[in-house]
């Protein structure tokens, strides 16, 4: 593509080539024009290399969010929020809701009292703070995946013909300017109560500039709201969909759910909620290509050569719908992951939603829990029917393409408390 070579990986073996057997050369990050701007040399998602201060940022947020002490510790956090979205759609009884506006909401401001300690989002406003927010951020994301004339001919790059570079600069300043002013207030705090503290504390502490943090934040934000929302929202038009499957879940749920708030341990146990999940993850996987890789050396997989600066693709969406490897590849079969030991955590390479190797997404459990715990409440306490009880197999299913992939159109939905 122009001066760029482009490699695309379509199969388990080539991707396990890619993200296990020479993972050592194939780790580094290609990042687009577009994104160059704006990141610090602390990126986490956007390092072009596994260098030192990637490896301790990686450590840093892995120790303050990732680990299960940490999410132990937001779990109040968490019901709390999940509460908030509860009880807002029990105020819509009988009203059409966007799920997707509401979810986002709800994702983003538990990540943004995990990070800064505070909502920036109304969910009674979800059309104005929350529809404007998630805009900003989607547009920084398709900037970077729109084909850039800058990318496939490095040597144009100073000239950005296509005002991609410009444009992002413009989105992601409007961004920082939501969470800088708290920033510099809390580096001119003396002192924290322990229950008040947060990631923003973390990163002071270990001397972060304010551009560093606003880069970090903005990976953090994208990289956890836009694939849970998601993810979620696709899970709950694949269940709206198939009727059989809704029933055998609301069963699980309701028969086995007797606490409240939902004790997240109780999640895991909850064999068809989490086939569901994995079954969503494999149609509709929320990073379609991943995020693209480079060479840092030349390296052979699969007996062909990857020469040096080349970028590498994992084609994860056409992987999941492959006859080869899956049964039925088109349809929503949750049942296949019941007896089945394939999971998402970097070993199977036909089914790798969340990467693997040095590059797989550090906030895996988090990002499990998050859409476990939503769509268990959500079962838990509503009906759901679709307005003017439109049938259900006539939903638009069409895709949206980005770094994440989202329906085109939002799924709608009418939500009915249960006594």
């Amino acid at each position: 593509m122009g001066t760029q070579l482009l490699v695309v990986a379509s199969s388990p073996e080539a991707a396990m080539g890619i993200l296990k057997t020479q993972d050592r050369f194939l780790s580094s990050r290609f990042i687009p024009h577009a994104f160059q701007s704006y990141l610090s040399p602390f990126s986490l998602i956007w390092s072009a290399d596994c260098n030192d201060n990637w490896k301790s940022l990686k450590a840093l947020c892995r120790t303050h969010m990732f680990t299960t002490k940490a999410l132990e510790s937001q779990s109040s956090l968490r019901e709390k929020k999940l509460a908030e979205m509860l009880d807002f759609l029990r105020s819509k009884k009988d009203e059409v809701v966007n799920v997707e506006e509401v979810v986002f909401t709800t994702m983003f401001n538990t990540y943004s009292n995990i990070i800064f300690g505070k909502d920036f989002l109304d969910l009674k406003d979800v059309k104005g703070s929350a529809s404007g927010l998630k805009e900003k951020l989607f547009k920084t994301l398709q900037a970077g995946m729109t084909p850039n004339v800058s990318d496939f001919f490095p040597m144009l790059e100073r000239l950005d013909l296509q005002g991609l570079k410009k444009e992002n600069m413009k989105l992601v300043k409007e961004i920082f300017s939501s969470w800088e002013g708290i920033i510099n207030e809390r580096r001119l705090m003396v002192a924290v109560k322990e229950e008040e503290r947060c990631f923003l504390d973390q990163l002071l502490e270990n001397g972060f500039s304010n551009d560093q943090i606003n880069a970090l934040a903005i990976e953090l934000f994208t990289a956890s709201t836009d694939t849970t929302t998601s993810t979620i929202e696709w899970a709950m038009t694949e269940l709206i969909k198939n009727k059989k499957v809704m029933v055998k879940l609301q069963e699980e749920i309701r028969n086995e759910i007797h606490s409240y708030p939902i004790v997240e341990s109780e999640l895991s146990k909850l064999s068809y909620l989490n086939a569901c999940i994995k079954e969503t993850l494999r149609l509709h996987p929320p990073a379609p290509f991943l995020l693209p890789h480079r060479a840092s050396q030349t390296c052979e997989v699969m007996n062909y050569t990857i020469p040096r600066g080349a970028q590498v693709l994992v084609n994860i969406w056409a992987i999941g719908r492959d006859p080869k490897y899956w049964e039925d590849p088109l349809l929503f079969k949750p049942e296949r992951f019941l007896s089945s030991k394939v999971d998402f955590k970097g070993q199977d390479f036909e089914f790798v939603p969340f990467g693997a190797g040095r590059r797989m997404c550090p906030g895996l459990v988090s990002g499990t829990n998050s859409v476990q715990s939503v769509l268990a409440y959500l079962i838990l306490r509503f009906d759901w029917t679709l307005p003017n009880d439109d049938d259900p197999l006539k939903i638009d299913m069409n895709e949206k393409f980005g770094v994440t992939l989202q329906k085109e159109k939002p799924l709608q939905l009418c939500f009915k408390p249960l006594k």
